[in-house]
């Protein structure tokens, strides 16, 4: 088969790679019919992932078809379409018990596209499938769905609800990026009084106007003054970083209202430094974290109802052999107006309905 291969920083290519096989008698072979690019993607690239070998298979989100599945398997079965999820998860250890997937300790975690071959291939192993993959409804198209497997859960898990939104509140998200504009999205759900969008590039900022921003802002522009004008000089209720740079972490510390939230997502390269002698006295709440994955049914039975605007968030497809020149646009994002792209697409016109197993 054929696969996008990192090579080493600002090195990669589509090419032959070996045919995955069964190697747990908890895996699954899916065929990959839909995939996308992430900006941890374009980390990986840049050499800020260190523990991603030359010679890995990229991509961590696909939606496909069951092939063959090993013998303890018994969520799924050959045919079955799925979502293949960003996180995969043992079911066993103290994290995944308490619903924690990708902090797992036995084998899981972030590990497709990170520490094992990923998604980016014609077809990819998904380790401990009855926890990893999601039997997909008809009604939600592989495009629409590839976009849970990631990017959907990281902004409503990382950002939104360790966020703490809540009704009424001002919610400021740094970086209209794919994982931003999913933030303002989720974040519409708990009824904030404003979301006050904030990136440099200007189709983005109108993108977050179409998923709910009702106010955006040039990050050049002194933001901090105009969510101080907002908010009476409290400052936002919680802000969300979604880029990943010392720059816009330390411009979210300084929006944030005394008793505040700063929920970090954007996957940061360098160090940023935290300003605790400014910081100490306002008794604000800062969380990391890494998607887990726990709200993935949740959010695929809102996109089956249509309440999820995951549409709207992919600008560019290309067939799956396109995988250079779809990295070239996602990477060009300023000049391409990429906001997810989409490889592969739909295959299936139906899904057949079978009986429970017992």
């Amino acid at each position: 088969m054929k696969g996008y291969v990192f090579h080493g920083p600002g090195q990669s290519a589509w090419e032959e790679i070996p045919d995955p096989a069964i190697k747990e008698a908890t895996d699954a072979i899916v065929r990959v019919d839909a995939v996308t690019i992430c900006g941890t993607d374009l980390h990986i690239l840049k050499g800020d992932v260190p523990e991603v070998r030359p010679g890995t298979v990229l991509g961590h989100e696909a939606v496909g078809e069951i092939v063959e599945v090993g013998g303890d398997v018994r969520t799924v079965r050959p045919g079955d379409r799925v979502l293949v999820s960003c996180i995969s998860a043992c079911g066993r250890c103290r994290f995944c018990r308490e619903a924690m997937y990708g902090q797992c300790r036995g084998g899981g975690g972030w590990i497709l596209g990170h520490l094992i071959d990923g998604t980016q291939a014609e077809y990819v192993r998904v380790p401990y499938a009855d926890l990893s993959v999601h039997p997909l409804p008809g009604a939600v198209s592989s495009e629409d769905a590839v976009l849970l497997a990631d990017i959907f859960p990281t902004s409503y898990e990382v950002g939104v609800l360790n966020g703490g939104v809540r009704p009424a509140d001002t919610v400021v998200v740094v970086g209209a990026g794919p994982v931003g504009l999913a933030a303002v999205a989720t974040a519409r759900l708990f009824a904030p009084s404003r979301i006050v969008a904030v990136d440099v590039v200007a189709s983005r900022l109108e993108a977050a106007r179409r998923l709910g921003a009702e106010t955006v802002a040039d990050a050049r522009e002194a933001p901090e003054q105009l969510v101080a004008d907002l908010t009476e000089g409290l400052g936002a209720d919680v802000v969300i970083e979604a880029v990943g740079v010392p720059e816009t972490f330390e411009l979210c510390t300084r929006m944030v209202r005394p008793g505040g939230h700063v929920a970090n997502v954007g996957v940061h390269g360098k160090p940023a430094t935290l300003h605790l002698e400014d910081l100490w006295i306002k008794n604000v709440t800062i969380t990391t974290g890494l998607v887990d994955t726990h709200s993935t049914p949740t959010l695929l039975r809102m996109a089956a109802a249509g309440r999820l605007p995951t549409a709207q968030l992919i600008t560019h497809s290309f067939p799956l052999d396109s995988m250079q020149e779809a990295y070239d646009v996602f990477a060009n994002a300023a000049e391409t107006g990429a906001l997810k792209v989409v490889l592969g697409g739909q295959r299936h016109d139906f899904v057949a309905v079978r009986a429970p197993q017992q």
